[in-house]
Formats: structure tokens, C-alpha cells, sequence
């Protein structure tokens, strides 16, 4: 069989929701997801096993478990679009048609765009907790710094799935320093190609407070270009548009969030925006040229942050809407621009940010959740991962 009702590109946390909850809505559907990886991971715990808090082991499955009933899972890789003869082919030459399409692949981490990182990283102090195979790699640096080191932290500036993922390994990093007792010793410096911290005021000033409280020195507006292993030096781009200014640090230990993209097969597609993302409406999430096609989670130019919380609010809102669009009705259900990070600022510690379009604060507790929490670290730690892998899923959540 190659042709589908429903046609959906990815099988990560967005396809794979999204697939469950359309049947829940709508028995009999026929749905196929094209996905071609072998395993399915939770990426959000990544932050905790590189602090030596979780078993890398519990954040991965295979994709045949976490597969709805009664969807085909095409094993292979979406390649071209044909969105006027309602096509997909894949990169191993078969052609896939469809009545309505969905696009969920996710976002692409682009680690060869910074010269040497690939040569270099799970070695020689060069580490990042975007990574299963990086993340434990982490925690073994953070065990082997001592004082005197120098520890360098980076953000791209691209956009990436957690934004706030390359603040959260710093902070653990210094209150592993501070417990260990040698935090006053060593330095430690963010630099990041955004230019602030964090874009909600009141979750800013919050994090500008650990900021303080660890001693660690930021920079802003610089992209690491390359790394030297050999002298162990990041070298630093000046993203001000005045040119070719450079700055190159020493490191004992690097954490890199390597610069993101939408994948290539979809930037070089017609369903993006100027800036490569797939170009849908930011409330009803159907693509603002072809109707029957929809997208979701970090994959789109919808304006919000790229996490797993997003998703989990616009499943509902897609899977409505494109019901309705089938049944020829209006589509009514508007995404907000939820998104949710928290940030894990210390062992047991933890800052909930939670917030929609144009920085709309939307928190879910009664209390200031600017605060950090042992009860958010709990939620974090323990509530999430059985939610995701159980619930959300599952289409339930």
C-alpha cells in the first residue's frame, strides 16, 4: 500500500503523538509515519544524565514500541516533496501519496559547521548534552575538572530545541563545583551567539541571580566557529554584522550546543520560509500555502521555544483542526505558543519558565515559579520521563 489518508513525516514525539491522538478522534484512519531511525529517544533527561543523576539507559526505546497500533510505520527516509501531486518520495526510491500530509522530522544538529568539533567531541574535554552518545561523556568531565580549569559553555545563534539546555549544563556544572568545594577556583564562562540571557524578564532576573551566585562571566552575540584540540582553543565569531571579528579562549572543558536547522530535505523543499522552516499559520498550523498540509513541533517558523511541551499543546490543536478540515468544517482550535523549560539550576533545584506568544507568562502552579523548586526538580526528574513515554505518547496527555 502506497497510499494514505493521513501521510506523516517524523517519528519522534510530534509524529508519533500526533498519530495516536488522531486515531483516538478518529477510528479507521489510514496512517502511515515515515520515519527511518531504529530507536526513539527522551531527549529532555539528557541535562540530568550529564550531571550523573540519570541512567542514559531509561531515556531510549525502540521505535517498533512506541509505534501506535493500526499505523504503518514506513521504515525509510522522506526526501522530496511534491505537494501538487500529493506525493512524498523517500531516499531509497519509493513514492508515497497522500490525502492530507503532516511534517514532524524535527529539527538537524549541524555539528561539522563548527570546524573540528567533530573530531574532537567524547574526547579531550569536548562534550555536549545534545547528544545519547555525548551526554554520559559529560558527567566524566565534570568528575576530571580541578582547579585552575577553565570550562567554556556555548549557544549558537540559531534557533535550537531547548533554548534553555545550554544554561542548564552550566549551572550544574557550578553547583557540582560548589559542592565539590573548588567552584571559587575555576573558571567558568557562557558564550553565547544570542544577546541575552533569556527572553521573559522575570525568569531572566531569576537566572541572572545564579548567574551571580556561581561567578560565572557571560558573553554575548558570539558563535563558536572551530575548535583546536591540540591547544585546546574555541574560537568565537562577532555576531554584530560588523565583520570578521574573532576572539579565541582557552578550555579544559567545553560544553557545545552545536548551531541548528530544519533538516536538509525540508529546507531544500517548497515548504519552507525564507529562513528554511516549514511555513505554516502560527495559530492553526496548516501550511500557509497547500491546505492539506500540516506541521508541528521544531520543524516549523512558529515563534515559540522548541520543546517537547510545545508539541504536547499543538497535537491537540492540529489534530482538531485537521479533522475539521476534513469533515468540511471551520477550523477553530488556535495554538497559544506554550512552551515550557525548566531549567535546572542546581542539584534538586529547579525554574519552571512557562510562557506563550509575544512572552506571555503562563504558568500552571499557584506560587512564583521563578523560583527555583525541589518540587519542579521532582517534576522534572521523576513525573516527565513516565509522563512522556506513557501519556503523551500514547495520545492521553
Amino acid at each position: 500500500m502506497t497510499h494514505f489518508q493521513v501521510l506523516i513525516i517524523g517519528g519522534g514525539n510530534a509524529g508519533i503523538s500526533t498519530a495516536a491522538q488522531l486515531l483516538r478522534k478518529k477510528k479507521g484512519l489510514q496512517i502511515a509515519i515515515i520515519e527511518p531511525s531504529e530507536k526513539h529517544y527522551y531527549q529532555p533527561a539528557w541535562t540530568l544524565v550529564g550531571a550523573g543523576v540519570f541512567d542514559i539507559k531509561k531515556t531510549i526505546r525502540t521505535e517498533a514500541s512506541v509505534m501506535p497500533t493500526n499505523v504503518k510505520w514506513i521504515k525509510e527516509a522522506a526526501a522530496f516533496f511534491e505537494p501538487q501531486e500529493n506525493t512524498v518520495i523517500t531516499a531509497e526510491g519509493n513514492t508515497y501519496t497522500y490525502d492530507y500530509l503532516i511534517v514532524a522530522p524535527g529539527i538537524q544538529l549541524n555539528w561539522s559547521d563548527v570546524k573540528g568539533l567533530k573530531e574532537t567531541i567524547g574526547k579531550n574535554g569536548v562534550t555536549s548534552n545534545y547528544s545519547y552518545r555525548y551526554a554520559p561523556y559529560t558527567y566524566e568531565c565534570l568528575k576530571a575538572i580541578k582547579p585552575g580549569d577553565s570550562i567554556l559553555f556555548t549557544a549558537p545563534s540559531t534557533p535550537t530545541k531547548c533554548g534553555g539546555a545550554p544554561q542548564k549544563v552550566m549551572y550544574m556544572t557550578a553547583d557540582f563545583l560548589r559542592r565539590k568545594g573548588i567552584l571559587k577556583d575555576v573558571s567558568l564562562e557562557f558564550v553565547s551567539g544570542g544577546s541575552m540571557l533569556f527572553g521573559i524578564k522575570k525568569y531572566a532576573a531569576s537566572l541572572q541571580k545564579m548567574v551571580d551566585k556561581y561567578g560565572i562571566d557571560l558573553h554575548f552575540r558570539y558563535d563558536l566557529t572551530s575548535i583546536d584540540s591540540d591547544k585546546k582553543e574555541a574560537t568565537f565569531r562577532l555576531m554584530d554584522g560588523l565583520g570578521s571579528v574573532t576572539i579565541t579562549k582557552k578550555y579544559d572543558m567545553i560544553h557545545v550546543t552545536p548551531p541548528q536547522s530544519a533538516p536538509d530535505f525540508i529546507r531544500e523543499s517548497s515548504l519552507v520560509d525564507a529562513k528554511g522552516w516549514v511555513d505554516v499559520n502560527k495559530y492553526t498550523l496548516q501550511h500557509v500555502k497547500y491546505q492539506n498540509i500540516f506541521s508541528l513541533g521544531d520543524v516549523t517558523n512558529t515563534p515559540n521555544a522548541k520543546t517537547g511541551a510545545a508539541v504536547r499543546k499543538q497535537v491537540p490543536v492540529l489534530v482538531n483542526n485537521l479533522i475539521a478540515l476534513m469533515e468540511h468544517r471551520s477550523m477553530t482550535e488556535k495554538y497559544s505558543g506554550y512552551g515550557s523549560c525548566p531549567l535546572t539550576v542546581g542539584y534538586g533545584k529547579l525554574v519552571l519558565a512557562e510562557f506563550g506568544y509575544d512572552n506571555k507568562v503562563m504558568e500552571t502552579y499557584p506560587f512564583d515559579q521563578a523560583k527555583p523548586r525541589k518540587s519542579m526538580w521532582l517534576l522534572k526528574k521523576y513525573i516527565l520521563p513516565w509522563l512522556y513515554w506513557h501519556k503523551i505518547l500514547k495520545g492521553t496527555a
